[in-house]
């Protein structure tokens, strides 16, 4: 498999739109592109934008509807597909079992679990395939590599992935609020502690991407014996309360993700 260099963005809702957008913004050609979106009122100069589905292949079609939708869009699409055709996924819940049985003439089937910072670039991308040799997998971490960090997982992985790269950022933005807000209750204006939290969280996130030591090490650098940093971690740290905290809350996430899965792969009632 070489270059995929046409897509058809079935789709083009938040997540679909922040993708797109980063590929534009990486620089991809936009005549590349073509969106089936019946809402979406404009796309990006350079896009083609329709109504339905058009003829003509493709090297590769993003379906980004609501996972409800997807039996129909699978049945209109079905027919267009060839053995050339890649089917990527960022539909929750909808495995590569349900996407081969729907779309059995495509030449292999993706799952995608991105979040909105695909925009910017800055987005993990959990990916989890079936039907591809590793030239297939090689074109698609070419394909997503603009958008952020792939990372090829097993699709058993994938509710966690979820949990962690697709509801991650509600669960940063929420520490984040924390932040500002006890910012707040301790003297600066709420405007002040927002900005000074954004900044600090903002800079933290670029300093632990870019240097060699881990996490745990940055931490530990920081927090000189009997100074203000430690004296804040022994808070986050006595009887591991924010490690249990982030455990519960990413269970809940992954556990929930199992059912959504679950519901959409069970049989409904016509």
């Amino acid at each position: 498999m070489g270059r995929l260099d046409s897509i058809l963005i079935v789709g083009c809702g938040n997540m679909g739109g922040a993708m797109l957008r980063g590929w534009l913004a990486a620089g991809a050609d936009p005549a590349g592109f073509t969106v089936v979106d019946p809402l979406l009122e404009r796309a990006p100069e350079g896009v083609t934008l329709l109504r339905d589905l058009p003829d003509g292949a493709f090297d590769a079609v993003l379906l980004g509807v609501k996972p409800q939708g997807f039996s129909d869009v699978a049945a209109k699409l079905s027919a267009q597909l060839n053995p050339a055709t890649l089917v990527l996924s960022i539909l929750a819940g909808i495995e590569l079992d349900s996407l081969a049985t729907a779309l059995p003439q495509a030449r292999g089937w993706v799952r995608i679990m991105p979040n909105l910072a695909a925009a910017l670039g800055k987005s993990p991308m959990a990916l989890a395939q079936r039907g591809l040799d590793q030239a297939g997998q090689d074109a698609v971490t070419t394909l997503v590599m603009p958008l952020g960090t792939p990372e090829w997982i097993d699709e058993a992985q994938f509710d966690l992935a979820t949990a962690l790269v697709g509801s991650g950022p509600a669960f940063v933005y929420r520490f984040i609020d924390a932040l500002a807000a006890g910012g707040a209750t301790l003297g600066f204006t709420p405007e002040q502690a927002e900005r000074l939290a954004l900044a600090m969280v903002e800079g933290a996130a670029q300093l632990a991407r870019q240097a060699p030591q881990s996490p745990a090490d940055l931490a530990r650098m920081v927090a000189s014996p009997g100074g203000t940093t430690e004296a804040g971690l022994k808070v986050l740290d006595q009887d591991q309360a924010l490690e249990k905290l982030i455990l519960q809350t990413l269970r809940a996430a992954r556990d929930r993700g199992a059912e959504l899965a679950a519901f959409a792969a069970s049989p409904k009632d016509t």
